[in-house]
């Protein structure tokens, strides 16, 4: 990010999001502290969060949102922020990474800033959803029913962008999902999975919310049992910019459960 010209804070004492299926679905009143505590942190330094996953994006901003509606709200979370000497305003506000890629950077000067590219690979894409949905809560998108911002990024790197008929399907791994029914979850993956492999020659999938990454990575060791499954390595569109910038696979791609070695070899000299 300090190469494409934003300049990163860290923030001290940040905690879990904290992410759907835990406090949001228990005790709003401590889903909302915590968010208020997360984005306190950002009013301290005037700055804004930027955020890597889409559940801790989307479970930010709903939290932004449900204070900035409700008085009576925010008066409770200051309470309980008070007693840890915090206070929140509403200032900061949560920016998906790729949003900000797109918006703020923009797609010509990330292009500059490639040392090689993507050029003659074949990309799936599996959209963040937690980006999209409820869109005047979390959306960045022009319309969240065809959204374009991740598709772009991918093809500023020189990647060749496949459609497919489930590409706005969830990728099977959001928090109630799996956790209600493993069998279930991988089964709906397992459509997504066979659409990529039946309808696209991709060499790769590109994400961009750890939870996806996480998902259709290991879901395919899960559901490799089927003769003629071709594995297909997912990146995490981060990573994939990282590479072409010249970073090395060693430091930006190196732990999966599918095997990354055929799109990674071709960054091996870097």
């Amino acid at each position: 990010m300090p190469r494409l010209g934003i300049d990163l804070v860290d923030l001290e004492g940040y905690v879990c999001c904290p992410a759907f299926g835990t406090f949001p679905s228990l005790d709003e009143d401590a889903h909302l502290a915590v968010s208020a505590w997360n984005l306190s942190l950002g009013e301290d330094k005037g700055v804004d969060l930027l955020v890597e996953c889409g559940s801790c994006y989307s479970s930010l901003r709903l939290g932004r949102a449900l204070l900035a509606r409700d008085e009576g709200r925010r008066e409770r979370v200051n309470v309980l922020l008070a007693k840890a000497g915090k206070h929140y305003e509403g200032k900061a506000k949560p920016r998906h990474i790729i949003d900000v890629l797109y918006h703020e950077v923009g797609v010509d000067r990330i292009r500059e800033s490639l040392e090689s590219t993507l050029a003659g690979t074949h990309a799936a894409l599996q959209h963040p959803c937690h980006t999209l949905y409820p869109s005047e809560v979390v959306g960045f998108e022009e319309s969240p029913a065809a959204p374009r911002v991740l598709g772009e990024l991918v093809r500023a790197l020189g990647a060749d962008v496949r459609e497919y008929s489930r590409e706005h399907h969830c990728c099977g791994g959001a928090g109630g999902f799996r956790h209600s029914s493993h069998a279930e979850a991988y089964r709906y993956t397992r459509k997504k999975l066979d659409a990529i492999r039946n309808e696209t020659d991709a060499d790769y999938i590109v994400v961009s919310c750890i939870t996806c990454l996480m998902h259709l990575d290991e879901a395919q060791k899960e559901l490799s049992g089927n003769n003629g499954d071709r594995p297909i390595p997912v990146f995490d569109y981060s990573q994939l910019l990282a590479l072409c910038m010249g970073f090395s696979p060693g430091e930006v791609a190196a732990i999966s459960t599918v095997s990354r070695d055929r799109v990674t070899e071709r960054f091996a000299a870097v």
